[in-house]
């Protein structure tokens, strides 16, 4: 395969990777959407749906496999195909947990939820934030970026234990909702589970970049640290740049 076909070959799946994360966010979207509505009907859409990006993960892990196997990508080349495989994991990972708050939507149909209930949303919010701020930092090959979306990840956690906090005391003033606070809780850990994987994408992106995994790297406030002199290479746009040296 010519190294221009190849290139093209490598913005194809890039391009895969970021349309799945859109229906990814789609769901994420729909089902805090049915949530707040106790939309039953888009609840059981957004749990339909889940399959066919499933098959599209697996559709992509395959092509990347092959690229692979057939033409023994180096260096750069190799860490974008192995980072896609991995993002597009945490990417199922996303879709499959706003599945998992649509049929909690489901066992909830009906019923008077409680006022902790209210800020769910907020929290769903800056998760789903991380979630699209991480795809663009993906898109755009930006450490920056993806510096950034992990910061957010400790607000979704402080967010989570606030909420958690507030549910537990609505048990104790209130035992009959204990059976929904269950269900409310497990909303909860599930976005929060989101924001996880969203940073899970970031320090891929790192590794796409530098070559680096997490525990070879760290974050400070101020500019991203590794310990290589190499000049890095990436391939954007179906061509290979640059992107500085540390």
């Amino acid at each position: 395969m010519l190294r221009s076909a190849f290139l093209r070959e490598l913005k194809e799946i890039n391009l895969e990777v970021y349309k799945i994360a859109s229906l990814a966010l789609e769901a994420i979207e729909k089902a805090i959407e049915a949530f707040t509505e106790q939309d039953v009907v888009l609840a059981t859409e957004v749990i339909k749906n889940d399959t066919d990006i499933d098959n599209m993960i697996e559709e992509l892990e395959k092509k990347c496999t092959v690229v692979i196997a057939t033409q023994q990508p180096m260096a750069s080349d190799l860490r974008l195909l192995i980072s896609a495989t991995r993002i597009a994991n945490d990417i199922e990972r996303i879709a499959d947990h706003a599945s998992d708050i649509s049929k909690l939507v489901l066992k909830l149909e009906g019923q008077q939820l409680v006022d902790v209930s209210k800020e769910i949303p907020y929290m769903s919010e800056l998760a789903k934030m991380m979630f699209k701020d991480v795809m663009e930092a993906y898109m755009l090959s930006d450490i920056e970026m993806a510096k950034k979306v992990k910061a957010m990840d400790d607000k979704v956690d402080q967010m989570f234990r606030y909420l958690l906090e507030q549910t537990e005391k609505t048990i104790k003033e209130k035992p009959d909702f204990t059976s929904q606070c269950v269900l409310l809780i497990l909303i909860m850990k599930y976005i929060e589970r989101i924001a996880d994987h969203a940073t899970n994408i970031a320090e891929w992106i790192v590794y796409k970049l530098t070559g680096l995994l997490k525990h070879e790297w760290k974050w400070d406030n101020t500019a991203f640290k590794t310990n290589s002199n190499e000049e890095i290479k990436i391939v954007e746009n179906g061509e290979e740049k640059n992107v500085g040296q540390t």
